[in-house]
C-alpha cells in the first residue's frame, strides 16, 4: 500500500482530483474508466466561486487538469489560475502523477519553465498526429498517423527535461512526458460525441475558414472508430499513470 492511498472497507481506493475549467469541458471518456476502477473522484469547478481547501498532493493517486478556452496568461480575468498554478508546482515538487489536457498541459508546461504562446495555426477538429519513440513507453502499440481531436489556438514549448510524445502538421509539440508520472497532451483523447457537440455549441464562433480548422459538419460526422481508438489510448494512459507510476 502506498502512503497516498486510503483504505475503504478493507480495499485501496484510488484518490483523484480534477480541475475543471468550464462546465462544457468535463472528463468525457475518462469518467467511465475511473468509475470502473472504483476511484473516488473529486471535481473542482474553477468556473464557480468556491473556497474549498485542496488536499495535500501526497494524498492523491492522480491529478487531472482539463481544458478550457482561457489562456494561462489571463490571471487578471481568471484569478483562480494563480492558485491552480501554485498547486501544480506543489504537485510537481512532490512527484505526483498528473495529466494535463490542452489548457491543462499548458499550465504544467508553464510551471516547468516553458513558454506558452499563440500557435502559428489554430487547430480544431480531427487531425492526425505522429508519435515519437518516447510515446511507445506509454502506448507500446501506437502507430502513426493517429487521428485525434484538437481544439486549441495556443501551444507550449517543450519543457526542459521533458520528452516529446507527438507532433502534427499544425503544431510541433502535441504532448510531453516529464519524469516518470507527468504527462501533458495538447490534443484530446477523452472525447465522446457528446463532448464534441458541447464544444461546438459553446465555441462555434471559432470555426473559421483556415487550413487546420474543420467545419461543424465534418467534425460531427467523424466515424465511431476514431472515438473508440482515442478512448482506448486514454484508458492506456490512465492505466500507465495510476499503475506504472505508483510508489511502493
Amino acid at each position: 500500500m502506498t502512503n497516498h492511498q486510503r483504505l475503504f472497507s478493507g480495499e485501496i481506493v484510488m484518490q483523484v482530483l480534477v480541475f475543471q475549467h468550464e462546465p462544457f469541458e468535463g472528463l468525457g471518456a475518462m469518467a467511465p474508466w475511473l468509475k470502473a476502477q472504483g476511484a473516488q473522484v473529486r471535481i473542482l469547478p474553477q468556473f464557480e466561486p468556491h473556497d474549498e481547501v485542496l488536499p495535500d498532493p501526497e494524498s492523491l493517486d492522480l491529478i487531472v487538469l482539463l481544458g478550457g478556452p482561457m489562456s494561462v496568461h489571463e490571471t487578471t480575468i481568471h484569478p483562480w489560475l494563480l492558485g491552480e498554478k501554485r498547486y501544480i508546482r506543489q504537485a510537481l515538487d512532490k512527484g505526483r502523477p498528473m495529466l494535463g489536457v490542452c489548457l491543462g498541459a499548458q499550465l504544467i508546461a508553464e510551471q516547468l519553465g516553458a513558454a506558452i504562446s499563440k500557435n502559428q495555426h489554430g487547430e480544431i477538429g480531427w487531425w492526425p498526429i505522429h508519435w515519437t519513440d518516447e510515446a511507445h513507453t506509454i502506448w507500446p502499440q501506437a502507430k502513426s498517423p493517429t487521428r485525434v481531436y484538437h481544439w486549441h489556438g495556443e501551444t507550449f514549448d517543450l519543457p526542459k527535461g521533458a520528452e516529446r510524445l507527438a507532433t502534427s502538421a499544425a503544431c510541433a509539440n502535441q504532448g510531453f512526458r516529464y519524469g516518470e508520472c507527468v504527462v501533458g497532451l495538447q490534443f484530446h483523447l477523452e472525447m465522446t460525441k457528446g463532448t464534441v457537440e458541447d464544444l461546438i455549441i459553446h465555441g462555434g464562433h471559432e470555426l473559421v475558414t483556415a487550413p487546420f480548422i474543420a467545419d461543424e459538419n465534418t467534425q460531427l460526422h467523424e466515424p465511431a472508430s476514431s472515438y473508440l481508438q482515442n478512448q482506448a489510448l486514454m484508458a492506456e494512459l490512465l492505466g500507465f499513470l495510476t499503475k506504472s507510476c505508483r510508489s511502493d
